[in-house]
């Protein structure tokens, strides 16, 4: 499958794309896949690793920004409170969500036995779609034994796009859609930084995608409310606080409006952003520490990296996927298949 770039669909813009276009373009991010077919599974876990060592020791900063809130996610909520990350983030179906804390749990209590015993318990990060138009939601496929094979297939490097983990039944706009990933490259001052997003492109009303050249495919599906989600994980080495992070995750919303998407009542919308630079030691060695930030005066370009890299890796995530059969017997077209019929005036 080609990519929305190869295909024409994204446009010269001020940001130049990092070597891979994609999440792993940021050193140390791993990005694995565990996809689960058969007896009426298609779904998956999708991890994303922040840097290869102990993410309990050495905690990544980080922000969370809901954009619409009908979602079942794990751990957010001390992500708000506390600006730090601590586990891999996984991604799953919604009924995936336990087997995947259980799963990041158990690994952090391996590597950390004082867990929950002569320190802190730890914060599982688990982020969902509902994917049960297509899987069979309630047979709770995914089991922890996915979640690790997901965790142990992590790799930097390219990353598989489409139909794919945890992107395996979801579906976007009426059309076929999964896991997306693009990058941008940033020059501020006389240093480089890259910004690389990956979706999980679950949202958006049949008949309102908008692509960039301004055409709107119409996957010819009856229209339905919109009751889907999308997750959003940015990652960044530019030296970020907290606030400017939750910020730059602000703008992955623009990256969605972009697409047509008005974040309906049903549809669970969230971002995280995470940074590789300046991280948290769980047991810090003085009362005080430094940190490195970028100042705002120049945080403009990370917040055009986030809504141009959200995006293009949806219009991947279209673009990689598949025509596939729903339960009901309907077909969710792919989106490459209307662009070799409608092709650009």
């Amino acid at each position: 499958m080609k990519t929305a770039r190869e295909l024409g669909l994204i446009p010269q813009g001020r940001l130049e794309p990092g070597p891979g276009n994609a999440i792993t373009d940021i050193a140390g991010v791993a990005v694995g896949h565990r996809s689960l077919r058969g007896d009426g599974l298609f779904t998956g876990v999708t991890a994303v690793v922040p840097h290869p060592g102990d993410l309990f020791r050495v905690k990544p900063r980080a922000a969370v920004e809901i954009v619409n809130g009908f979602g079942k996610s794990a751990g957010l909520m001390q992500v708000a409170e506390l600006g730090t990350i601590e586990t891999p983030i996984l991604l799953t179906n919604t009924f995936g969500v336990a087997a995947c804390t259980e799963a990041l749990i158990r690994r952090a209590i391996g590597a950390n036995p004082a867990i929950g015993r002569k320190t802190s318990t730890v914060n599982a990060l688990v982020c969902e779609c509902n994917d049960g138009s297509i899987n069979n939601i309630q047979a709770l496929g995914v089991t922890p034994a996915d979640a690790d094979a997901a965790l142990d297939a992590a790799r930097p490097g390219p990353v598989e796009q489409g139909a794919v983990g945890a992107g395996s039944g979801m579906t976007a706009f009426g059309f076929k859609a999964g896991i997306g990933t693009a990058s941008r490259l940033m020059r501020i001052g006389k240093h480089d930084f890259t910004l690389g997003t990956l979706v999980l492109a679950n949202f958006g009303a049949a008949g309102d995608l908008v692509l960039p050249d301004g055409r709107r495919p119409d996957p010819r599906v009856p229209a339905s409310p919109e009751r889907g989600s999308v997750i959003v994980v940015m990652a960044t080495d530019l030296p970020l606080g907290d606030r400017q992070l939750q910020r730059v995750a602000r703008r992955g919303g623009a990256g969605l409006a972009r697409l047509g998407a008005f974040w309906g009542h049903g549809s669970g919308d969230v971002v995280l952003c995470f940074t590789t630079a300046d991280p948290v030691e769980h047991d810090p060695a003085v009362p005080v520490a430094m940190q490195q930030r970028l100042s705002d005066s120049y945080i403009d370009i990370a917040f055009r990296a986030a809504a141009e890299t959200t995006q293009e890796a949806v219009l991947n995530a279209l673009c990689a996927a598949p025509a596939t059969p729903a339960r009901s017997g309907r077909i969710y077209p792919a989106l490459t298949d209307w662009l070799k019929e409608s092709p650009a005036s």
